[in-house]
């Protein structure tokens, strides 16, 4: 495993203690999981940079990578059903998009896609409103949190729709298989 990788796995670390500081939260152990969170969520961007940085994009790291991502969302938004934050319904409709897209990897792609810009505006809008409903600031952050969360299942459902959906090929694989 090159270093990119093992920063991705190394992000599981931060799951259970963000599970134990969310299970009976005070302000401070609220603060504290948003710190980890918070770190947690950066070094997402930081093993993406340096795999590409170094040229170590590997299909392993292409496959941990969302997969760790999934983990580290699904955790606290559990532990915010459980607070009564978030109702349980949307979480599904998170759940349900990225076990679809998790099987649809494993079962339907001979090559495994990266992340597309969809992707990646759910998962910013993911961090985010999860961040705020870990330590909501005050009661206009409460709001805005809500509005977030609401916004990542939208982006989720509609990344989902367009990894489903079958893409239109490029120039280069057309000009390959002698069809431009």
């Amino acid at each position: 495993m090159n270093l990119p990788t093992w920063i991705t796995v190394s992000r599981l670390a931060g799951v259970p203690f963000l599970l134990i500081l969310l299970e009976n939260p005070t302000p401070r152990s609220r603060l504290i999981a948003l710190v980890i969170f918070l770190v947690v969520a950066l070094t997402d961007w930081l093993d993406g940079y340096l795999a590409r940085k170094l040229d170590q994009v590997t299909d392993l790291g292409k496959f941990l990578d969302p997969l760790v991502d999934k983990l580290l969302v699904t955790a606290p938004l559990l532990s915010l059903i459980h607070l009564q934050q978030i109702p349980a319904w949307g979480v599904f409709l998170i759940l349900a998009r990225e076990l679809t897209i998790a099987g649809w990897r494993v079962t339907g792609e001979k090559k495994i896609q990266g992340a597309n810009l969809w992707g990646k505006a759910k998962t910013v809008t993911q961090i985010g409103a999860i961040a705020l409903l870990i330590y909501p600031v005050n009661p206009s952050g409460e709001f805005l949190a809500l509005v977030l969360f609401w916004l990542a299942v939208a982006l989720t459902l509609i990344s989902g729709l367009i990894y489903l959906l079958p893409q239109p090929a490029s120039s280069n694989e057309l000009e390959s298989r002698g069809e431009s």
